[in-house]
């Protein structure tokens, strides 16, 4: 028994030594005052190596609305995301189409001396073959001229004759020229979209350095992010709509 006891008295002494040596030990003497380490610091920091590893991706930031509405209402950003990939899903659907059909002039703006008007407010547009579209301008014959030169000037590669108060519009036979001058125009409508998003984040996170000395500097290097993943998320959305266009134009 003594033999054993001699034996263990060692122990604590290499206990202390080991634990020392050990990364990420607790110090023996406490930290001088203000030298607390901030768990979300620390969080922060092993984030940020992680995310540099070869092959990992960086986790996602997800902060709770409810918990920041003071410093940015992170709903609303989202919803001005979503709207800008809305204006261009609309726009691909109203102006970029390998063929023309009715419903592809309706809101083509008409600059008149009332003011600007959709096409089919002042005339009524019909499909009278494949080939021929018209536009009767009975109800606005003043707007005759101003809807025609409208609808020559709104990129769908339409050439209108006027014949009285009535628009006569051929369709013109789809070459491989028009859709690549279509693709075109979609890669032109995605950039100045990709654009208004860049805006949009750019506007939240001047909002939220606006609370610099209100909240922590991680708290604003969180929020940042997200904003950013936000972004990034909304213009991969783009890239997709974009393909798919480019798909349908070219065939």
């Amino acid at each position: 028994m003594a033999l054993a006891l001699r034996c263990l008295r060692p122990l604590p002494a290499l206990l202390l030594r080991c634990s020392r040596a050990l990364p990420g030990a607790l110090p023996a003497a406490p930290l001088p005052p203000g030298r607390c380490v901030q768990p979300m610091l620390l969080s922060r920091q092993l984030a940020t190596k992680r995310a540099k590893g070869k092959g990992q991706s960086q986790a996602k930031v997800n902060i709770s609305a409810a918990l920041v509405e003071d410093i940015i209402n992170l709903e609303e950003t989202s919803e001005d995301m979503q709207a800008v990939i809305e204006a261009l899903k609309e726009d691909f659907s109203r102006n970029l189409n390998v063929r023309t059909s009715p419903g592809a002039l309706d809101h083509i703006t008409v600059v008149t001396k009332d003011g600007k008007f959709p096409l089919n407010q002042l005339g009524q547009i019909s499909q009278k073959s494949p080939q021929l579209m018209t536009v009767n301008m009975t109800s606005f014959p003043e707007s005759t001229a101003a809807a025609a030169k409208a609808i020559r000037e709104s990129g769908m590669n339409l050439n209108p004759e006027v014949d009285g108060t009535v628009i006569r519009v051929p369709v013109p036979k789809v070459t491989r020229e028009h859709r690549e001058s279509l693709a075109k125009l979609a890669k032109q409508s995605t950039n100045k979209s990709k654009e208004a998003l860049r805006k949009v984040r750019s506007k939240s996170i001047t909002q939220i350095k606006k609370s610099k000395s209100k909240v922590s500097e991680d708290t604003i290097w969180l929020l940042e992010k997200q904003i950013q993943q936000m972004a990034d998320e909304a213009a991969a959305e783009m890239d997709k709509l974009l393909a798919a266009k480019t798909k349908e134009l070219l065939g």
